[in-house]
This record gives C-alpha cells, structure tokens and sequence, in this order.
C-alpha cells in the first residue's frame, strides 16, 4: 500500500504551513491548501485517503462546503474537521453526524495521527450524498426562518417598536418562503411564480396600514433574507451542491424584486390615502 494521501486544508498560514510538513515526517503525502476553491479543485481531481478542513475557511462553516463535496465525489474518503469553538454545540452536532471525526484546535499531533490511522482502519462508506435542494430545506423550516426573522425585527430600535403583536409582523412570511421555493424549483430562464406579484401587492398595502416606512421594508427585507441564510448555513451538509450557486443567486434575485413589488404597492396605497 502506498503513502496515505491527505488533503488539508486551513487558512491559518502558519498551520497551514506547518501541520502538513508534520503529518509528513509521520510517512503521510499531504497536499495543503487555503481556500475553499483550491479544496474543491483537488477533490474533483485527485483522490484522496483522508481529508482534513478547517470548519471556518474564510467564511464560518466553510469547511462543511469541503465535506461536502469530498463526500460526493469520495465517498470512501476518511474526513475530519478541525475547530476552534469547542463550545458551539450545533456546529458539534451536525459535524458528529455527517464527518467521521473532529478534533479541536490546536490538535495534538500523536491523537492526529492516532486517529487517522483509527478511522482507516474502521472506514467504510461515507454517508449518503447530500441531495436536497435548496427550496426543500426552505420548506423544512419556514418556522425558523419566520423565528429569527421576528427576533430582528423586534431588537431593531424603529421596527419593534411599532405596536404590532408577533403573528401582524411575520403572518406573510410564509407565504414569501413558499413563494422562494417555488422560484427555485423552476428553470433558471422561468418567470417568477403565478401569485407572486399578488402577494407582493397585499403586503404592501398591508405595511402601509400598519405605518412602516420605506427604509424600514427594506430593513425587513434583508432581515428575512439573512434568516434564509442563517438556516442555509445550518443546513449546509444536507444541501446538493450542484444547485447551490444558481439557487443562491435567484435568492437574492427574487428578494429584490420582491422587494420592488412591494414598494411599488405600498407608494400606490400612500397616495390613496393621502
């Protein structure tokens, strides 16, 4: 059996440099990079034993991108994440479950080691490839995504403190979830989904009776979309990441033009009533 080939990949210069020329003087052959872009070049290119990611390259939770995609194209390959927040219990759990090991910065070298050759010896392939669409996640957790939505709006000093119960803030929010998942289950050069401009429209007359401002449905825009986000992130390992740059991309693009809608119907029921 020849040398086992490890990818590693941290973009911490200095572990980058140094943990690789480790793990070589213990008979590995390491390639090491430093960007999620260069992990997902070798993966698709060379193969690899064991894989070994940062879980925040550049970005928090990036690694799982790099996971994920090994896991797909190498399913065989052994993968272990490496982080710094021993402490962030969801980020644990999900990493528990869909990567073979993870070992908390700085890893000492002899349990590094130690578990590599463990995880060899047991490998057997790895878990199913993620195959959820992005629209699917959406649909799974509307609730969520309606939820830290809420808490933005409620801790903003201008939108919370309209005196509106909880259900009048966010009572549309699923329908515009749904909506965005519809959109992203259509072919990239569909139009958006029959009733879409619809209930653009009830909702901007709606946040007119209610007294929002311009500047503040646009500031609750952006906060249910960085909640889509936020659950996206959580979710990233289960996502089919054949979709996820075109469904990113139609995110913001069905935001802003929700967005225009909105504002167009909210400006046409101010001159109503004025």
């Amino acid at each position: 059996m020849g040398a086992i080939r490890v990818l590693f990949v941290d973009d911490e210069p200095g572990i980058c440099a140094t943990m690789p020329a480790v793990l070589e003087q213990h008979g590995f052959q390491v390639t090491a990079v430093s960007t999620v872009d260069k992990a997902l070049t070798e993966i698709t290119s060379h193969a690899f034993d064991v894989l070994i990611s940062d879980l925040n390259i550049g970005q928090p939770g990036d690694g799982f991108l790099v996971v994920s995609a090994m896991r797909r194209t190498q399913p065989l390959c052994v993968t272990l994440i490496l982080t710094g927040f021993p402490g962030f219990e969801t980020a644990l759990q999900a990493i528990r479950s869909q990567v073979d090991d993870y070992l908390i910065k700085p890893a000492p070298v002899p349990a590094l080691v130690e578990l590599i050759k463990r995880k060899l010896r047991e490998r057997t392939p790895g878990s199913p490839s993620a195959s959820k669409r992005v629209s699917g996640i959406l649909r799974e957790n509307v609730f969520e995504i309606a939820q830290h939505a809420l808490q933005s709006m409620k801790a903003d000093p201008v939108i919370g403190a309209l005196t509106l119960c909880d259900e009048e803030r966010i009572d549309h929010f699923p329908l515009v979830i749904e909506e965005l998942a519809d959109a992203l289950d259509l072919p990239e050069s569909s139009s958006l989904p029959a009733g879409f401009a619809d209930a653009a429209k009830v909702h901007g007359e709606k946040r007119c009776r209610q007294g929002y401002t311009i500047p503040m449905l646009a500031a609750c825009t952006r906060m249910l979309e960085r909640a889509v986000y936020q659950v996206l992130h959580k979710n990233l390992l289960a996502i089919d990441l054949s979709y996820f740059v075109f469904d990113l991309i139609r995110i913001n693009e069905t935001f802003g033009i929700q967005l225009e809608l909105v504002l167009r119907s909210y400006l046409e029921a101010e001159r109503r009533s004025a």
